[in-house]
């Protein structure tokens, strides 16, 4: 569990500098230069990243239960990861009206995608994994709308094109997760 929790540390930690210390990061960025702040961001996230995994991995051989969730919300777990793809994918497509109402679509999704794991597994690890990154994808989530407000930012009008291509890709990439990709990479078969 401690790899577990040093990853996400790293990890997220180098993923709120905006968060905790925006300013910092601004006058940072401006001494060091952008690809050299990229490339330290770049370098901690992929230890960490690689800490949580492996973290996980060896957090799962030793799991402990915390809770049995309910069957049903095993099942809704699909819907809410579903909700996820499609705000990631309304983070990237431009002109929809998801983006409009949230202004940050995808932390908004890995909050979803937070709390239907969280309803659908039991396990120290799982809450550790799923509990830190929906704790901080709200803080950004909230953190970006603060900023928007602060700044006066406003999206481009959304537009039904807009929504159908981040429906459309957040469904793809859904369906490819949840029926091939989530077994083949965590192990786990959402569908059997």
């Amino acid at each position: 569990m401690a790899i577990l929790i040093v990853g996400l540390i790293l990890f997220l930690g180098v993923h709120s500098v905006r968060i905790v210390a925006d300013g910092w990061r601004t006058r940072t960025l401006a001494r060091v230069g952008e690809m050299r702040w990229k490339g330290i961001y770049t370098a901690v996230s992929l230890v960490g990243f690689a800490l949580v995994v492996w973290g996980f991995v060896l957090a799962r051989r030793d799991a402990h239960l915390l809770y049995v969730p309910a069957v049903a919300w095993k099942h809704a777990n699909a819907l809410f990861t579903l909700v996820a793809f499609v705000l990631f994918a309304a983070a990237k497509v431009p002109g929809n009206h998801f983006k409009v109402a949230l202004g940050h679509p995808q932390a908004f999704g890995v909050v979803i995608w937070s709390i239907g794991h969280l309803l659908s597994t039991g396990m120290l690890h799982d809450v550790v994994l799923f509990g830190s990154f929906g704790v901080w994808a709200a803080a950004a989530f909230w953190a970006g709308r603060v900023r928007d407000r602060r700044a006066g930012t406003t999206y481009p009008a959304g537009t039904w094109r807009g929504d159908a291509k981040a429906l459309a890709g957040g469904l793809v990439i859904w369906a490819l997760f949840a029926f091939w990709l989530h077994a083949w990479l965590i192990g786990v078969k959402p569908f059997g």
